[in-house]
């Protein structure tokens, strides 16, 4: 009997550890087919009679979908993981008719501006739906996944974001001259199998853990989980602010525009290569911690990037700050999975991507109301990421610390 039960032990950690290469396989090809669509969106949407000024309008408008279906899907899967097994099979239909509604926009553009209606109704379908990409995928890992091995599985769906943010500069330079249809037919084919496979990884896990934990109903105690959103909505919009809008303009004070399909990724590299060594840290000592350690370190780097008065040490500042990102997102992901663990991981987690949606559209506002070239605001806007990232990693290292006084404070209790 307890051969079998270390056979069975075997079995569930080995179809956890294959379901953290799906995700992150999911998260890396979600992050590409964006990247089409941004790519692709202003030429798309000039066929159907929209003005380019509109575009960002429609970005913002994802993003702000993003941000509460992030959280709806998060829920919903938190009341779907009650049912073995079933949980792939929701994400499988939401992302089928995600990509259908993805692989339908650039043959909808083509019929002209009688489409513009169609367009706007496929964009705001593939944006609620593909939300179930994020969350409900991760929920999987909380489910399944013992508590030790949550830092590792986080950085393992992460490394998909970070691979996917470093080829994009890439794929913006080579799809431009590429038929549109044929990049959102291939990447939704893809993406569409990934997830079929996942929904049968899902059975096999349920299968060989056939004691599976059990959340149980309720949501985290406490101000935790709000303080931690608080704190992921001021660490991404420094990420946002630094990487989005400050990152170029300070590449092009050494650098030519066309380097900078070279340069931009370095950020990324930093992000992917500090993901494993930080999850060790994550298991040891927490998420709250390295997160908090990272906003201060992140900080650091953006004031070196700032003041560097050569391009290698601006490299070195943003692979520096690259690194420090992909810390405080690997340390969330796996801090919302434990936080969470209470019912609650896919709503925390949900919530972690509605952060990144919610600054995100912060930044595209910014963008949108011309922020950056007014003289009263660019300053401000080159030192908001040192502001943000400073102020939540100070409070995230207190926050931890209190934690960790009143875990102390409990055990000297009889």
């Amino acid at each position: 009997m307890a051969d079998l039960a270390i056979e069975d032990n075997a079995a569930a950690t080995g179809g956890v550890n294959r379901t953290g290469v799906y995700i992150a396989v999911l998260q890396l090809l979600f992050a590409l087919c964006w990247t089409i669509y941004v790519v692709f969106l202003p030429t798309l949407a000039a066929e159907v009679g929209i003005a380019p000024g509109a575009v960002i309008l429609i970005l913002m408008l994802d993003q702000a979908i993003f941000t509460v279906a992030d959280t709806a899907m998060g829920i919903a899967a938190d009341k779907v993981t009650a049912l073995a097994g079933r949980l792939g099979l929701l994400v499988g239909i939401a992302t089928a008719v995600s990509c259908a509604a993805f692989v339908a926009l650039p043959f909808v553009a083509a019929s002209g501006p009688s489409a513009q209606v169609a367009f706007i109704a496929l964009i705001v379908v593939w944006a609620a739906t593909s939300s179930a990409l994020r969350a409900p995928p991760l929920t999987l890992l909380g489910k399944y996944g013992a508590r030790p091995s949550l830092p590792w599985l986080s950085a393992l769906t992460m490394l998909g974001y970070g691979l996917a943010g470093a080829v994009s500069p890439y794929l913006g330079v080579v799809m431009k001259s590429i038929d549109a249809r044929l990049p959102f037919v291939i990447s939704s084919v893809v993406l569409l199998v990934v997830t079929l496979a996942l929904s049968k990884v899902e059975r096999g896990l349920a299968t060989a853990q056939a004691v599976a934990k059990t959340p149980a109903p309720g949501k985290a105690a406490g101000r935790l989980p709000v303080l931690f959103i608080a704190a992921i909505v001021l660490l991404a919009l420094g990420y946002q602010m630094h990487f989005s809008l400050n990152s170029a303009p300070m590449f092009l004070r050494f650098a030519r525009p066309d380097d900078l399909q070279w340069l931009m990724p370095v950020f990324w590299i930093g992000f992917n290569l500090a993901l494993f060594p930080a999850s060790k840290v994550v298991k040891h000592r927490g998420g709250l911690i390295v997160m908090g350690a990272a906003g201060l370190l992140g900080a650091l780097a953006v004031i070196g990037a700032e003041y560097a008065g050569h391009l290698n040490v601006l490299i070195v500042a943003q692979f520096v700050a690259g690194a420090a990102w992909g810390c405080m997102l690997m340390s969330a992901v796996s801090a919302a999975l434990a936080i969470g663990q209470t019912g609650a991981e896919g709503k925390l987690t949900g919530l972690v991507f509605s952060a990144l949606a919610l600054a995100t559209f912060a930044r595209m506002a910014a963008v949108a109301g011309g922020l950056q070239k007014l003289p009263d605001y660019a300053p401000m806007l080159h030192w908001a990421p040192v502001a943000c990232w400073s102020v939540a990693g100070a409070g995230l290292l207190v926050l931890a610390a209190s934690r960790l006084r009143g875990a102390e404070a409990g055990a000297e209790t009889p």
